[in-house]
Formats: C-alpha cells, structure tokens, sequence
C-alpha cells in the first residue's frame, strides 16, 4: 500500500506537469517517444492526463539503426493506442552514408538535427520528453520546463530554479523551443514498479535470455546486454534493489562520458 501511495506521488506530479504544459501550448506540443521503458510510460501518463485521449502528436527519431523489437513495438501500439505518430529522419546524411563509426557526429547528425528539422517543418514549440535525473550527471542539471534557443542549444550552466512546485515556465525566444521534463523525478526502479502495477507493455530485450538483458536501449549498435537473470518484471525490481551497476552501462561508453554527453545535449542531444 505504501509503494502504491508513492507510485502516486510520482504519477500526479507528472500528469499536473503535463496538463501545465498542455495548456499553454496546445497545439504546438509533441512527445517524443524512443519506444524504451521511460517513454513509454510518459505515453501512459500522457494518456492519462486526458482520460484516454490523446490531443498532441507524437514524434519518433528514426536512426535506421533501431533493433528491430522497437520498430515492431512502435507500429502494433501507435495504431493501438492511437497516436498521431510522426516519424522523422535526417535523410540527407543517411544519404552521406553516416555511421555509428563516428558516434557523436552520428548522434547529433541522425537524433538532434533530424528533431530540429522535425520541428521546423511542423512548427512543434514544445516537447515533452521522458529524462530521469538518476539516469546520467548531465541530466541531473536539467530542469522540469528548460529552453532551447533557435540553434538548439541549451545553457545549462544558467538555469531557473524550481522550488516548491512552482516551475518557471518562460516562453521560448524566437526560433527556439521549450522542453518539457514530466519525469525528472522518477528513477529507474520506480519505472519498473509502475510498468508493473499499470501492466504496460515492454519491449523483450528489457528480459533476460542467456543470463543477459538490456537495461537501456536506441540504436542496436550502441547497446550491449548486461550480465542478468532478470527474466520478468519482478526479477528485475529485485535486481535493481541490489545493483550498483549504472543503467547506461551498456551504452557506447565513449558516448557516455560526461564531457561527450554535455557537449551533445548543449547542443540539442534528448
């Protein structure tokens, strides 16, 4: 019961953060969804915060290097739950033939460039995005309303404070746009005890096979599997209650570290 009081906690933050920004913004609001465990939640709780409906529009930063598992997910649920889905990818230098070889170009070329042409095209001034704080150092900078300039760029050395609730809400400068944190708050265990009380769906490769599992996915060149008997969601809070491994762990470590991760989220990077 206890558990159950916290996970509301948790949810009726995120769902009052999502109305605010809702409400201001309408129309020119979309929420990024990778398809992962954290995204797919803030779909929940977006639907939830208008009784099943979903009036914003949805926007998948396709690589073209996904597993397959996500593309898979993503085609049975947006059309099952009802999403306006809006797919988006940078053509151009896909064309150029860029690759994971050199990732942080390959990061900011395929996923920042490609949401700033995305944005451009169909005018979306807000974004909502499912970054937890406990995720990464860089992220734990963010705020839960933070601006972006007309370049994409993001001071985060020059953010507001957030006390008490009250969120400091300012309008994006000309060009630029506001994203929008609903669940800064959470941490991954939470994640897990939510999917489980709430019976969302989630990609397999979250599960254990061969005593491996994914604990973080995107692009399937950039994640490797950790060591794991966590074959169900209850395995795995029970793994995460123990664990001192970090949950990027199997991302591509040079991508990782904190001064790559600054330098591409100051420049736009989800």
């Amino acid at each position: 019961m206890e558990n159950s009081v916290y996970l509301d906690e948790l949810e009726s933050k995120s769902i009052n953060i999502i109305r605010e920004a809702y409400w201001q913004y309408k129309e020119k609001l979309a929420v990024l969804w990778s398809m992962g465990k954290d995204s797919t939640v803030l779909v929940h709780l977006v639907r939830k915060a208008f009784l099943g409906e979903v009036p914003v529009s949805f926007i998948h930063i396709d690589t073209t290097f996904k597993f397959s598992q996500i593309y898979a997910f993503r085609d049975k649920h947006a059309k099952k739950w009802g999403i306006n889905l809006v797919v988006v990818k940078n053509t151009a230098a896909l064309a150029k033939g860029i690759s994971p070889k050199d990732r942080f170009n390959c990061c900011d070329s395929l996923k920042t460039v490609a949401l700033k042409e995305a944005i451009e095209k169909f005018g979306f001034k807000v974004l909502l995005l499912a970054i937890r704080r406990d995720e990464h150092l860089i992220r734990a900078k963010e705020r839960y309303f933070s601006q972006r300039d007309k370049e994409f760029k993001w001071d985060y050395s020059n953010q507001p404070l957030e006390m008490w609730g009250q969120y400091y809400m300012t309008e994006h400068e000309e060009g630029g746009h506001l994203r929008v944190h609903p669940m800064l708050h959470w941490r991954e265990i939470d994640i897990w005890e939510y999917i489980k009380r709430e019976r969302l769906p989630v990609i397999d490769l979250y599960f254990a096979r061969n005593n491996k599992r994914y604990r973080s996915i995107g692009c399937q060149c950039c994640c490797s599997p950790v060591e794991s008997s966590a074959d169900s969601i209850d395995k795995i809070i029970r793994e995460l209650e123990v664990s001192r491994v970090a949950e990027r762990s199997g991302r591509a470590q040079d991508k990782e570290k904190e001064y790559m991760m600054q330098k591409l989220r100051s420049l736009g990077y989800m």
